[in-house]
């Protein structure tokens, strides 16, 4: 799906192809059965208009009567093809935009949540060494960008096998009701045909010629509009996740600056755009009204003027041509959608490559640094291993701005990371996590370990409570009952009640949960779990200082071997109430330099005995 023709043929080579194929089809055979009920009502148009034009004659017994029938029967032609035909085909047409659609959804998808986190290193590169752009604005890609493009890639298609099928059978009645034309004798008797070839042959490939230089001019706009608007959505979501203190900084007038300028963008390539679309409005109305009133009429003139056909025929004949011209103008009347198609393709054939090209993380950070991690792992009683790690920043010949020689954490341990801002410490736990692109090393895991990362900003999908509590694992691994226990220990027990709800108050959980209340929410999380290995990223960064007590008390309590590395700004880590160190070790960082220290239960604090570690800040 790396390509534009790979992209449209995905769908219906892939494990659903009997579906795409058998909706193909019919729209097919229902859009060749449109395009011949088309031929039937050209030549009831003809009979009906040669009845009216005959109504005086003596020898028509009852003309009101034949008129009569002659519009009963165009109007059912008209209904058999609009509400039978193309109303059915509608049907199957939105159906197959909706199946193909969801599959494409789907695929991206699975390949944007596995377990590589492709949806995460996605959002880390910029543009690799080999050209590929990482994509900006992926849920419009995701939501507009593939729904625009299927619809309109369904819609070419239909337009294009109607044109094939418009040439079939109106050229063969044509040919059919041909005649000599004086002047063109040596035609024989398909001189009227070959008239209404050449008018078609004229005037539709010149004008489509020109409406396809318009229609680049429209592609380029629409991909303008799109990230434009892109940029502008992603700012608003932004500004209304953090509204609080935007409200808390008075921070109005910036943020209004800030949206100010982003809407120009978009209104800047939304009024060229426009401009130009009004213009092929204007071109396509004039270009159907010379075609059905005029050049459809010119072909059977000299016929008709030579009394070779007759005023029926004449009238079919001109009908079968503004049919004919009508569908071949097909491209004419879509070039604005066919240029949407193409914008829209492109944005989703940049996603697709990008995902191909991150599915592999560490080739990716490759592309454009340095990235030598190796993760393997060991028998369990020999903890987490950290050897000879280097961590760097996005450059081939950047330095190393944190080197860690050795370190293992056994059960049990509860070390913590103290540091400065920007010293390294949640690039570490990164890294360790597999989720730091850039640097070499080594990271060893226990054999049978889970791991768990409880970051300080916690983002609730909208799941009912209980699911919430048992993520990531399915709601079904656990009872209500040791989900229940889980938040009376983390301090929710308010919230049993509301287990098996989406929301509370009409609001998602999300929206009516606190900070710190999040917090407790993942504290359940993990008291549930009970992983052996436990990444705090100022995870209690939002509780008071008793609740942060609380938090590490209730691990310590019901999960007495697992191994805890937690940052945190705090100077000194938090104790127990009786004053005993929930931490063994502290490693800290301070001027290029660390020491891994151990807490005896005196509280005094001496190196390591089994650890040596060497942190150096980039320069």
């Amino acid at each position: 799906m790396r390509t534009f023709w790979g992209l449209m043929r995905a769908y219906w080579f892939s494990d659903r192809w009997m579906e795409a194929w058998l909706l193909t089809v019919a729209i097919g055979l229902l859009t060749a059965a449109a395009s011949k009920a088309s031929v039937w009502m050209a030549v009831a148009s003809g009979e009906l208009l040669n009845s009216i034009v005959g109504i005086r004659e003596p020898f028509v017994a009852n003309p009101v009567t034949a008129i009569m029938a002659k519009a009963g029967f165009l109007v059912l032609l008209m209904v058999m093809k609009e509400a039978g035909f193309i109303g059915f085909r509608h049907l199957l047409s939105t159906t197959l935009h909706r199946k193909w659609r969801g599959w494409l959804n789907g695929r991206f998808n699975e390949a944007l949540l596995d377990n590589n986190h492709t949806h995460y290193h996605l959002q880390q590169g910029s543009a690799a060494d080999d050209g590929i752009q990482m994509p900006e604005a992926i849920d419009q890609r995701m939501q507009e960008s593939i729904k625009s493009m299927t619809g309109g890639a369904i819609g070419l298609a239909m337009g294009i096998l109607s044109v094939a099928m418009s040439v079939l059978f109106v050229g063969q009645k044509l040919l059919e009701m041909s005649t000599e034309v004086v002047g063109l004798e040596f035609l024989g008797s398909y001189g009227s045909a070959v008239l209404a070839f050449a008018a078609i042959v004229v005037y539709v490939p010149f004008n489509t010629w020109f409406a396809v230089r318009i229609g680049a001019v429209l592609e380029k706009l629409t991909i303008q509009i799109q990230l434009t608007e892109g940029s502008y959505r992603k700012e608003l979501t932004t500004f209304l996740r953090r509204s609080f203190h935007v409200a808390a900084s008075s921070g109005e007038n910036v943020q209004k600056s800030v949206n100010e300028k982003l809407y120009s963008g978009v209104d800047s390539a939304w009024g060229r755009f426009n401009k130009y679309d009004a213009f092929y409005m204007s071109f396509s109305s004039i270009y159907n009204f010379f075609g059905a009133k005029i050049v459809a009429y010119l072909p059977g003139l000299l016929p008709y003027m030579g009394n070779t056909v007759s005023l029926k025929t004449y009238i079919t004949g001109a009908e079968l041509v503004g049919s004919m011209i009508n569908e071949c103008s097909w491209f004419i009347q879509v070039m604005p959608a066919i240029a949407n198609l193409k914008g829209n393709a492109k944005l989703v054939t940049e996603m697709a490559e990008a995902v191909a090209v991150v599915r592999h993380p560490s080739a990716f950070y490759q592309s454009n640094g340095v990235s030598e991690f190796r993760y393997s792992t060991q028998h369990d009683r020999f903890g987490l291993s950290v050897r000879n790690l280097e961590l760097m920043h996005r450059d081939r010949d950047a330095a190393p701005f944190l080197t860690v020689a050795n370190v293992s954490f056994r059960k049990g341990d509860w070390t913590y990371l103290k540091g400065g801002s920007g010293t390294g410490k949640t690039c570490l736990l990164k890294a360790i996590n597999g989720l730091w692109g850039y640097g070499r090393g080594d990271v060893i895991y226990p054999e049978s370990a889970s791991i768990m990362y409880a970051a300080q900003e916690v983002k609730l999908p909208s799941v009912s409570l209980k699911q919430l509590a048992c993520l990531p694992l399915d709601e079904s691994e656990f009872t209500d009952a040791s989900v229940a226990a889980a938040l009376y220990r983390a301090g929710m027990g308010e919230f049993i009640e509301h287990l098996e709800q989406d929301a509370r108050d009409g609001s998602s959980w999300d929206e009516s949960l606190s900070g710190g209340q999040k917090q407790k929410l993942v504290l359940a999380r993990i008291l549930l779990h009970k992983p052996a290995i436990l990444f705090l990223d100022e995870a209690t960064g939002q509780l008071d200082p008793e609740s942060k007590t609380a938090f590490h008390q209730a691990i310590k309590n019901h999960c007495r071997t697992i191994i805890v590395i937690s940052v945190m700004h705090e100077q000194e880590p938090p104790k127990a109430a009786d004053g005993t160190d929930f931490y063994s070790h502290v490693l800290e960082i301070r001027d290029g330099r660390a020491e891994l220290m151990v807490h005896d239960t005196v509280a005094d604090v001496m190196p390591h005995p089994d650890v040596a570690i060497s942190l150096v800040a980039a320069e």
